[in-house]
Parts: structure tokens; C-alpha cells; sequence
């Protein structure tokens, strides 16, 4: 843990799009019944696109804005490259290793949880580092712009070519049952099949997100917020018509997917600027979005605990549950992951009243 201090590097719509995108996931992983859910926070079941489906997303993009943030002025400066580079590279070795670390808590702290190899972490440690290297070494606009398309055309042709996007005989999926096995999010033994939603292969589709976000983040740094609309408008538009020959997938991470909530997340950039870093409003969630990984973590740990502990259920019933015959079993299934969300944002609140960072 450190002491943070005010930096001008930093700006306050970013972290605070960051905080509400880090509650927005606690919200949806922290169901106090998953039995009963609003359709409105579940994932689409395979293709299309729900509102929980542009949170990760959303997180990405704005990696891609602070990974350019945090390198672009230096090296405008003539820092060299290098030392940036192994920071950058450092770092997300750190967060991919985190995500493990929290994988193995879950593992000896839940009974039948098997050990996961790769997940958010270690998709947001991976991207962080590739897209950082990127951002340092591809300094043209048009470099970057080239290997985003790359990304996305490159990804649809080996959709493409592997066969039907089906769940267990799509290409990423039989990617994932070669590499991953047992050690995927879903594994079938009797038929050998694997499937993980942050799997290998749509990690490069992802890394497409995190350079979404390190353009935004140039714009963003020389105040072209027009293009920053325009490019929001242009993704949403583009993404739309390619769904129409590849379908928003999430576990797949489609390219259309990509320019989808890659479309929508400029725009909340763009107006979370003008409404916080413009007009005054206040940064809210900014005190989530400066320990964003420590509120995950935390929240990660705090479930494990609680479900290992063999408290969840107990108390669910005791608080949550009988609210059930006035307001119907969803509404305190929602209660409950709000009130846990919003006990990691207070303490949050608190780290920052206090100046505290903690830095992965």
C-alpha cells in the first residue's frame, strides 16, 4: 500500500468511468441467489449483447486510455522506451498472477471449485501488457490503427476458417480444449470438451479493446473530442452492420462485439468528460476507480470467505430473504449484491479519504 498524491497526470471522468464500471461488475458477480437474476444483469447466453455484457469491455477500454495516458507524456518528453517498456511488462505479469493467486484462494476455499488458469485478471494483465508495448513502440496513429484492424479482420477469418460458431466446435473453443483441459472455466469430461469466455484465442480479440482505448486515450490527451465522438458513431455503426455477418459474442469476444461496446464505451468517455472534466459535476465512483484491482480482489476474497465459510447462505436468509413474499425473490437477490458493492465502496471511499493507493 502507498500514499497516493494529486497528479496532474491523472484525470477524474476516467477514473471515475473506471470505479462505475468496477461496481457495475460487483453488482453482477455478487447475486444474492443466483436462481433468481433480472435478465437485465446475466450475460447472454451465447450470441447477442445485454447490458452485463459491456462491462468488461468498458473496463478494457479504459486500460487502453491509462495505458496511454501514463506512457504518451513521457515519451512526448523523450523518456526512453525501454525502462517504460519494463514497467509496463512488470506490471501485468503482476495483475496475471493476482488473478492466479485469487484462482487458487478460490480453489482451496470452495469445495468442487477447480483450479481456473485463465480469467479477468490474467486477460486484463495480458492486454495491459501487450497493448502497453504497442502504445510505447507503434507511436504512429497509423501503426495503431493498422494493427487494430488486423486484430479484428485476422480474428473474423479464423472464425471463419474453424467452422461454426457453435459452443464446443467453434475455433476458440477447441483452442481452449487443446491448451486449457481441465483447467478452463467449463470442462466436460465425457466428451473432453472445454470452453472459457477468457480464453486463449479471444485474448486477441480483447487485446483489440485495450488499443480501442489507447487511441481514446490520445484523443483524449489533446482534447480532439470530436474525434472521439465521430469514432464512437463510426463503431457503433460498423459494429452493427458486421453483426449481421458475425453475431455480438462475448464469450467469444466477436470482432463486432469489439466495435459494439467499443462504440458505446467512446461515447461515456466522451460525456463523462464534458459532464465531470467540463462542467464540474462530481467524479462519482472515482475512490472504486483509483483501487479498482484492490476492490476486485477484495470482493473476490470476501465471497470465497463467505461461501467457504459456509455464512453466505445463512445470512442471505436471515437480512435478504424475507423480504421475498413483499417484493418477489429477484428484487432481494439484487438488494443483497448492492449492499455488498456498496460496503467495498465505502471502503474505498475511506482508502481515499486517507490517501491510500494500492498499486498491483
Amino acid at each position: 500500500m502507498q500514499a497516493s498524491t494529486a497528479s496532474k497526470t491523472r484525470i477524474s471522468s476516467i477514473d471515475a468511468l473506471r470505479g462505475l464500471t468496477v461496481a457495475a461488475m460487483l453488482v453482477v458477480n455478487d447475486a444474492g441467489d443466483w436462481g433468481h437474476v433480472y435478465t437485465w444483469l446475466e450475460h447472454a447466453e451465447w450470441h447477442g449483447c445485454t447490458p452485463a455484457d459491456f462491462i468488461f469491455p468498458f473496463f478494457l477500454l479504459i486500460v487502453g486510455i491509462s495505458i496511454e495516458l501514463a506512457v504518451g507524456r513521457p515519451l512526448d518528453a523523450g523518456a526512453a522506451p525501454g525502462p517504460l517498456a519494463r514497467a509496463v511488462l512488470v506490471r501485468g505479469g503482476r495483475i496475471v498472477l493476482l488473478g492466479l493467486a485469487l484462482h487458487l484462494a478460490a480453489t482451496l476455499l470452495l469445495d468442487g471449485r477447480g483450479f481456473r488458469l485463465m480469467g479477468v485478471l490474467q486477460r486484463i494483465g495480458i492486454c495491459f501488457g501487450a497493448a502497453g508495448l504497442a502504445a510505447i513502440y507503434l507511436r504512429d496513429a497509423r501503426r495503431q490503427w493498422a494493427t487494430f484492424s488486423a486484430i479484428l479482420l485476422g480474428y473474423w477469418a479464423l472464425l471463419a476458417w474453424g467452422g461454426p460458431l457453435l459452443p464446443g466446435l467453434n475455433l476458440a473453443d477447441r483452442v481452449d480444449t487443446a491448451l486449457l483441459g481441465r483447467l478452463a472455466y467449463q470442462y466436460d469430461a465425457s466428451s473432453g470438451l472445454a470452453h472459457d469466455p477468457e480464453g486463449v484465442l479471444s485474448t486477441l480479440p480483447a487485446l483489440a479493446t485495450v488499443l480501442l482505448g489507447v487511441r481514446a486515450g490520445a484523443w483524449l490527451r489533446s482534447g480532439q473530442m470530436g474525434k472521439l465522438l465521430l469514432a464512437g458513431a463510426g463503431a457503433l455503426a460498423l459494429g452493427a452492420a458486421w453483426s449481421l455477418l458475425l453475431p455480438f459474442n462475448k464469450q467469444l469476444w466477436t470482432s463486432s462485439f469489439v466495435l459494439w461496446t467499443g462504440g458505446f464505451g467512446l461515447l461515456a468517455v466522451v460525456a463523462a468528460h464534458w459532464l465531470i472534466d467540463q462542467r464540474g459535476w462530481p467524479a462519482l465512483g472515482r475512490s472504486l476507480g483509483v483501487n479498482a484491482i484492490a476492490a476486485y480482489a477484495g470482493s473476490w476474497l470476501a465471497t470465497c470467505l463467505l461461501e467457504g465459510s459456509g455464512l453466505m447462505t445463512p445470512l442471505y436468509r436471515a437480512l435478504f430473504a424475507p423480504l421475498t413474499p413483499l417484493a418477489g425473490p429477484f428484487l432481494p437477490s439484487l438488494l443483497f449484491a448492492l449492499v455488498f458493492t456498496g460496503a467495498f465502496w465505502l471502503l474505498m471511499r475511506w482508502f481515499a479519504a486517507r490517501g491510500w493507493r494500492i498499486v498491483v
